[in-house]
């Protein structure tokens, strides 16, 4: 009798282009060095224990079995109040509103829904990494228009001519991850009467809603009703309230496309986390929370900033979310000629520093100099990086 030799089969992989991103590889290299990580976007910080409070009282009081498929109706209304307070959406929390694992997983099970094999979607780079991936997995082709380099400002032109009859949907996202810049009221208009006369969905990424800064307003797609009419509008409580690790978030939409979003939803994660969603639904009683925060995190922007215009690095502007990036052309060290990628590294293992290159952002790689760090830290975590920034 022949001896056997396991073996695994061969795959064909989905996504042959994707390897271990580069937050991984950022934040296990500060690991390994002992470096401040200011490359990875959550917080080193507790969220408000009046929170973990209510995650308790779910518990015990026996909320610890599957919710409804679409979440909790609780947290569905909170957040249809919410929408309508905030930028005069009304939603119909039964129909419209759906809680999702993270945004992630929104962002996902929208492109699912709705991009068939052929279709076109247009991300604007530089993106947030699971756009094109997601898109491939729906066996979509990713169309990729760059934003203004140095601002990031959408250039209107460029989006026009990417459209075309085979497109499907256009991804936004405002704050911006990773440049941190915010869309103006008159950059939704012109998007607006853009996609009018087209069929184009929008998924818009709305994750850093509650984080905009020097008195600017979030330009939600709720607020314009030819998007709303055509829109996923995805949000996070995992980056409102500081507990990125629950993994969970919403997607607004009409009636039509959350049927859709549903049904794909209901075969992915089925549904969410129920004493999360019960104690969230509790905390969105008191509005104080999100809309206090971006008055929380400009201080956190503030004293970063500060803090690095004692260096030669470049500050870009820094309108909304915790991110700020830098450009590191005009450094006194050698290393400033690395590629970005690079000089991360060598940031992290020399300086002590971890961020991450917006090369990293890009499909093609483009290098312009420019890094970003996380401003989501607790004030002696930026007090101890700065010193070491420091030396540059």
């Amino acid at each position: 009798m022949a001896t056997l030799i396991p073996s695994t089969p061969a795959l064909t992989s989905r996504l042959p282009n994707v390897g271990t991103t580069i937050f991984t590889v950022m934040s296990t290299l500060a690991t390994e060095v002992g470096a401040v990580n200011l490359g990875q976007g959550f917080p080193d910080f507790n969220c408000d224990p009046a929170l973990v409070d209510a995650v308790t009282h779910a518990m015990q009081a026996g909320h610890n079995q599957y919710p409804p498929m679409p979440g909790v109706p609780a947290l569905r209304q909170a957040m249809a109040a919410k929408m309508q307070a905030l930028y005069g959406l009304r939603s119909d929390a039964a129909t419209e509103i759906t809680v999702t694992a993270g945004a992630t997983q929104a962002i996902l099970t929208a492109i699912l829904a709705v991009v068939h094999p052929g279709d076109e979607v247009i991300v604007l780079e530089p993106c947030y990494d699971s756009y094109v991936p997601n898109i491939e997995l729906a066996g979509g082709v990713a169309v990729r228009v760059p934003l203004t380099p140095g601002s990031f400002r959408p250039d209107f032109d460029l989006i026009r001519a990417a459209l075309t009859p085979r497109t499907r949907a256009l991804i936004i996202n405002s704050p911006h991850n990773p440049s941190g810049q915010v869309w103006s009221d008159a950059d939704m208009l012109q998007l607006q009467e853009l996609l009018a006369p087209t069929d184009v969905l929008l998924i818009s990424d709305e994750v850093y809603e509650h984080m905009v800064f020097d008195g600017q307003q979030h330009q939600s797609a709720a607020r314009f009703p030819g998007l709303a009419a055509r829109a996923f509008i995805i949000s996070s409580f995992g980056k409102t309230y500081h507990v990125t690790g629950w993994k969970v978030g919403t997607v607004v939409a009409p009636v039509p496309l959350t049927a859709e979003f549903r049904k794909v939803h209901q075969f992915n994660v089925f549904t969410v986390n129920t004493p999360m969603q019960h104690a969230l639904a509790a905390h969105m009683a008191d509005p104080a929370p999100y809309l206090q925060l971006s008055a929380f995190y400009q201080r956190k922007r503030d004293l970063f900033r500060e803090g690095l215009a004692s260096t030669r690095f470049t500050l870009l502007p820094g309108q909304g979310t915790y991110f700020q990036c830098v450009g590191i052309g005009d450094l006194a060290v050698p290393e400033r000629d690395l590629p970005e990628a690079d000089f991360c590294q060598w940031l992290t293992r020399e300086i002590g520093v971890a961020a991450i290159p917006l090369s990293a952002f890009y499909g093609n790689g483009f290098d312009q100099k420019v890094i970003r760090f996380c401003f989501a830290k607790k004030d002696d975590t930026l007090h101890s990086a700065l010193q070491r920034l420091a030396r540059l």
